[in-house]
């Protein structure tokens, strides 16, 4: 199961730099000037989970899977964007691709490094990107509503399908984000949604870039910024990407003793991964064999057919019952025998609900 998360901002706040680092990759160019990124990079990235190596020194399998995560770089946008300002429409609807959008937000000062609106002020940087957003939203609905308004001359179930779309225009006509469209589990909506996209619908990431000292200690920028994202529900991650940079290549060993060192619990990325997880409702259960020890990404409240269909699409259609472990019990009672003699390992059937960290074998008949 994918999950993508598009890097997205004003020109020059660290987008590029911020992916360098979260994908331990110098594949996107980072340099002082506005629109230097011109396509999306991507990056198919690991997600760091520590009970993958926990299970693999009980089994010794092959090779160790990590779940994986997408990360794509979008070109920085503009004001005008939504009207084609710095090739915003092309840079816009690359990010209708993803799940979850990580808003990078300058929070520090430094005259060596141009910004595009000439000073730093995140509430003003976030309202030009969130406003591009909304403006696109606006031209989709409005093409949507030429051709329901033709239906609805026809096709009954199209009138009430037109009404709602002109609520949600309405809306929009207040600078308001789709996110806040009271509505929106309506099954109308629902469906409207799946057709168009939304950009303002999806789930928002803060990435506050700061410099060594503000990541340590809030600065005024990042406070700011905390607060606004507190009132609107949404969640602020502190990132130094230039900290970030330096984490590329060391070992995970090296790696957490230089974040300990400078008294930080976490990367960037393990923090922007699991807020993505949580938003998206996505939890991990694993499959351990000497073959591989693998994490695999689900919904949570899927039941185990379903979740066996992220391995292959034969194990949901020839479901039989599931052999589960909990995470906890494998690693107490030393893998499947172990768990097995102590009564831990369970049949379960097609209406269980996979657990996170469930260590699972499927048995199946195509």
């Amino acid at each position: 199961m994918g999950l993508s998360v598009g890097i997205v901002g004003l020109p020059n706040v660290g987008k590029s730099t911020t992916f360098n680092a979260l994908t331990k990759a110098q594949n996107a160019q980072s340099e002082n000037y506005p629109f230097c990124t011109i396509e999306p990079n991507k990056a198919v990235v690991p997600v760091p989970d520590f009970r993958l190596k926990e299970l693999a020194e009980i089994v010794s399998p092959e090779k160790i899977q990590n779940s994986t995560i997408d990360f794509v770089d979008i070109a920085g946008l503009v004001k005008g964007a939504s009207r084609g300002e710095g090739l915003g429409n092309k840079f816009l609807s690359n990010i209708r691709d993803v799940e979850v959008i990580l808003h990078m937000v300058r929070c520090f000062d430094d005259g060596n490094i141009t910004h595009v609106e000439g000073d730093i002020n995140p509430l003003r940087d976030i309202e030009i990107i969130e406003g591009e957003l909304i403006f696109s939203d606006m031209e989709q609905l409005d093409r949507k509503i030429e051709k329901l308004t033709r239906d609805a001359k026809m096709q009954k179930d199209a009138k009430s399908k037109l009404e709602l779309a002109k609520e949600l225009r309405e809306h929009l006509d207040e600078i308001k984000p789709v996110a806040t469209f009271t509505k929106k589990d309506d099954e109308i909506f629902i469906e409207l949604d799946r057709e168009l996209r939304f950009l303002s619908n999806k789930e928002i990431i803060y990435g506050a870039n700061t410099d060594e000292d503000g990541l340590l200690e809030d600065n005024n920028y990042v406070k700011i910024l905390q607060e606004y994202a507190k009132e609107s529900g949404f969640e602020v991650i502190k990132l130094c990407a230039k900290i970030e940079e330096e984490l590329i290549g060391l070992e995970d060993d090296e790696a957490n003793e230089f974040l300990e060192e400078l008294g930080i619990k976490e990367s960037g990325l393990e923090q922007i991964i699991k807020s993505a997880y949580t938003k998206l409702g996505l939890i991990s259960y694993f499959t351990a064999g000497v073959k591989e020890v693998r994490s695999w990404t689900i919904k949570k409240g899927w039941t185990a057919p379903k979740s066996a269909s992220v391995i292959h699409n034969d194990f949901e259609k020839g479901f039989i019952r599931a052999e589960v472990i909990s995470y906890d019990d494998f690693i107490k009672f030393k893998g499947d025998q172990g768990s097995k003699d102590a009564g831990k390992m369970r049949l379960e059937g097609k209406e269980y609900i996979v657990q996170d960290g469930d260590v699972m074998h499927f048995r199946f008949n195509v």
